[in-house]
């Protein structure tokens, strides 16, 4: 059975995003797919140089990780609102991260994120950073769909 394209694959194989361009090697390569209840989920393990400390995930990184996977939860979400066949181009108008306990560096992170409010022009998510099940992270969004002379607007 073939493994399903993530979002990022599907609709924006040559992004360059650091977070989640498929065509950045140097990047984290975000993976993103639609789970259950309009959840987006991704899974995500750090490598070593990501560290702040020993044993303990950056907090840039961590920013990163939540900003990328809420974007294109947005986006998948204004697409499916307006009925287009590919996600709007979107861009972060705000997030703010709460970090509620040191994310272990050393082993595999669940993303989790929903939209919580929308329009057919921005989407505002609620995002989780999970360490063996524990919250050790929180996001809240807003994301906003580009106007064809914004410089994202031919981002995927």
């Amino acid at each position: 059975m073939p493994t399903p394209l993530s979002l990022q694959q599907r609709y924006g194989p040559a992004t360059i995003c650091f977070g989640c361009g498929p065509a950045n090697r140097a990047g984290l390569q975000i993976a993103s797919f639609p789970g259950e209840a309009d959840e987006v989920v991704a899974d995500w393990t750090p490598a070593d140089h990501q560290q702040a400390f020993e044993g303990v995930l950056n907090g840039g990184i961590i920013g990163t990780l939540l900003d990328c996977h809420s974007n294109w939860t947005a986006a998948y979400h204004l697409m499916r609102r307006t009925g287009a066949d590919r996600p709007p181009p979107t861009v972060t108008a705000d997030y703010h991260v709460k970090f509620l306990h040191p994310t272990p560096a050393d082993r595999p992170l669940r993303l989790r994120a929903r939209v919580v409010d929308s329009s057919d022009r921005w989407a505002t998510t609620e995002a989780t950073l999970e360490a063996a099940g524990q919250v050790t992270a929180t996001c809240r969004a807003t994301f906003v769909a580009v106007k064809p002379d914004h410089p994202a607007a031919a981002r995927w």
